[in-house]
């Protein structure tokens, strides 16, 4: 009897069987293979609180174009895959760096009468997917190894999102990536036109993020929820801080950055084309302070977004004039002294104290003076005695011959006292230092 013929079965991984193959054929190797990468793509999301991820999505809400910045391989492409996967938006992922001008200008198209219709620029076709799909979110990435040509072909998309003579439709977002120059492949710095369109969002890993989310659970982006009975409000509140930022600072209306003056990168690389003053950003700005006060967004929060607007001077004098217009008026608060709740932050409190003696000096009368007294003495039980020195100081000095002292006087005469010998202790340091030498 004949023995069998060895056969050789479709490669599964097992080699050489014995006799014809019966039943279904194993899986392979690669669909093992492919099995396992399912399950290591299979992650959840969970709301969590994420300063960088509620900033970005409530650019986007706003629909400016944001640019974030960060060091290779710190998850900046994987967040704006998933930003569009939560918001439910078609992702168009464009390399900057790999197209010419001519990409994202248009490119001519001769038509049958050039000299009566002219040569229309046609658009391409990432731009054709985005107006059939009405919707969706851009995304350009490596913007910073985009060479000068490149950069400027991007202007009009960015700002009026134009490609060639094709408008992208208004639901469609845009968001770029860029590495400093200190860590990108050729790197260029951002021209300042180009950078004045963005609002840059500073991309860093959270140790915490990064540890759940290999775990299988990475934080959600969603939309803000804006307070529709908020709206009037947010927007007054936008348009009296910006306007009156620029109205005592004539100077930060537009700055155009220098070299020299250009933001330094977080590993403390070569300066990069930064956020920078201007009327188009200082609207920008108004914007995101409205949807910001509407989402009721936190104080950290705006701070990134401000600055990443105009730059991180013009947004801290922004934010600490924002701060003052929350404080309570002093003449309220002189009207009804005993039932006045002062802020809990030293400089604010300061700054509060501080307007109450100098309504007191722009209108000196008995019963004023009395009510900043009562205001100082609760300022002393209630926060640090320190900040109510000075004011006490100058209101001493305001009364008049006929104006008869307070009690309340008596219990902040230890703390002025105190206050003083201690100054002069202090003066006293360094005139005996130089006496010892």
């Amino acid at each position: 009897m004949p023995s069998a013929v060895p056969t050789y079965a479709p490669f599964t991984g097992t080699g050489l069987v014995d006799g014809p193959a019966s039943g279904p054929a194993p899986a392979s190797q690669l669909d093992i293979a492919g099995e396992l990468l399912a399950l290591l793509r299979d992650t959840t999301t969970e709301p969590r609180p994420d300063m960088q991820l509620e900033a970005l999505t409530l650019a986007v809400a706003a629909d400016l174009p944001v640019l974030l910045w960060g060091e290779p391989g710190i998850g900046k492409t994987a967040a704006l895959t998933q930003l569009a996967e939560n918001l439910d938006l078609p992702l168009t992922t464009v390399i900057a760096s790999v197209h010419e001008p001519s990409d994202f200008s248009g490119l001519p198209v001769i038509g049958d009468d050039p000299a009566v219709q002219g040569v229309p620029m046609a658009p391409p076709d990432w731009a054709v997917r985005l107006v059939r799909a009405g919707r969706g979110l851009l995304f350009l990435d490596e913007l910073s190894t985009a060479p000068p040509a490149v950069q400027a072909a991007l202007l009009r998309l960015v700002l009026e999102r134009r490609v060639g003579a094709l408008q992208l439709p208004p639901d469609v977002r845009i968001v770029a990536a860029a590495n400093p120059r200190s860590s990108a492949a050729d790197g260029w710095e951002l021209s300042a036109p180009l950078a004045n369109r963005f609002v840059h969002l500073q991309w860093i890993h959270d140790q915490d993020v990064v540890v759940r989310g290999l775990g299988g659970t990475w934080p959600r982006a969603t939309l803000p929820r804006l307070d529709a009975a908020r709206l009037p409000e947010a927007v007054d509140l936008a348009r009296r801080a910006v306007c009156g930022l620029l109205s005592a600072r004539p100077a930060l209306v537009h700055r155009l950055p220098s070299n020299e003056t250009l933001p330094q990168t977080p590993s403390g690389g070569t300066p990069s084309g930064g956020a920078w003053p201007s009327p188009r950003s200082w609207e920008m700005t108004l914007r995101l302070i409205a949807f910001a006060t509407a989402a009721g967004s936190s104080r950290d929060v705006l701070s990134l977004l401000v600055r990443g607007t105009v730059g991180d001077g013009p947004g801290l004098e922004l934010l600490a004039s924002l701060d003052r217009m929350d404080l309570p008026d002093p003449e309220v608060l002189l009207a009804d002294p005993a039932a006045a709740v002062l802020p809990e932050r030293g400089d604010l409190r300061q700054a509060v104290l501080d307007a109450v003696v100098a309504a007191v000096r722009k209108r000196p009368e008995k019963t004023r003076w009395d009510a900043a007294w009562t205001l100082l003495v609760g300022a002393l039980e209630t926060g640090a005695p320190d900040l109510v020195v000075v004011p006490a100081t100058t209101l001493a000095a305001l009364r008049r011959d006929d104006w008869d002292v307070p009690e309340a006087i008596e219990r902040l005469a230890g703390v002025v006292s105190l206050s003083r010998r201690a100054d002069q202790a202090a003066a006293r340091v360094p005139s005996a230092a130089r006496a010892g030498r």
